[in-house]
């Protein structure tokens, strides 16, 4: 029989142990075996949050990003997890996803690449399907507008031209920002990425619409297509 967390010493149960010494001394087991709650006969709610942290089949990375490409059947399939547990752990996920984003986006100015990546690479992160976003932006580079305009496969996504620059017009946006993710975790630009960037420049510009640039992340890496494409682009255009 296992033993129960409340015969374990104060000090190394979750609940306590956040209490006494904060959150951040907890494991990642720890923390959710307080989502979890209560364990079986067999197991304690540390020891099932283990075996959820074992699904994990990347070695190499320790976060716990892959939690949220686990869906309610995959959870419920974990002994000591329920349907209850299951969409509280879901829930949570989101929570975390949400807490990443901008809470006022509207207000940022982007003045780099930097700044645009420093948005996405966050909410981009452990994405497994690849996913479209435009940033509408007015004169003076302030985001005004922030859309995804299409979320695929693993390996591509279909993004409709005509779309974006539509939208960019009825928001009256005068220049546009495209990124997208490559779930395998290289962000080197395809021959797709790079036609397709050129093919939307030159389809904003007829509509006095700049593309300012054409991000594309992995992972917590980012490539712009206009600095891989240099010599077909001379500037990137960030202009006050």
């Amino acid at each position: 029989m296992s033993i129960k967390i409340k015969d374990l010493p104060e000090a190394e149960r979750p609940y306590e142990k956040l209490e006494l010494y904060g959150e951040k001394t907890l494991s990642n087991a720890e923390l959710l075996a307080i989502i979890i709650k209560t364990g079986t006969k067999e197991e304690t709610s540390v020891q099932i949050a283990q075996r959820i942290l074992a699904l994990n089949q990347n070695s190499n990375d320790d976060t716990l990003s892959f939690l949220k490409d686990l869906s309610l059947e995959d959870l419920k399939e974990i002994k000591g997890i329920g349907k209850v547990k299951a969409i509280q752990l879901k829930a949570i996920c989101e929570l975390a996803t949400r807490m990443t984003k901008p809470s006022n986006y509207k207000k940022i100015k982007i003045k780099s690449q930097q700044d645009i990546a420093k948005i996405c690479l966050e909410e981009f992160q452990g994405e497994k399907r690849e996913i479209g976003r435009v940033y509408y932006l007015n004169v003076k580079n302030i985001i005004i507008k922030q859309e995804d305009v299409a979320i695929g496969g693993t390996s591509h996504v279909n993004i409709s031209i005509k779309e974006i620059v539509a939208r960019a017009v009825a928001v009256r946006a005068v220049k546009i920002i495209l990124v997208h993710n490559h779930p395998s975790g290289d962000s080197t630009p395809s021959k797709q990425d790079i036609t397709f960037t050129d093919c939307l420049y030159n389809a904003a510009k007829l509509l006095n619409i700049d593309l300012i640039d054409h991000i594309i992340v992995a992972n917590r890496e980012y490539t712009s297509v206009y600095s891989y494409i240099e010599n077909k682009v001379q500037e990137i255009k960030y202009r006050k």
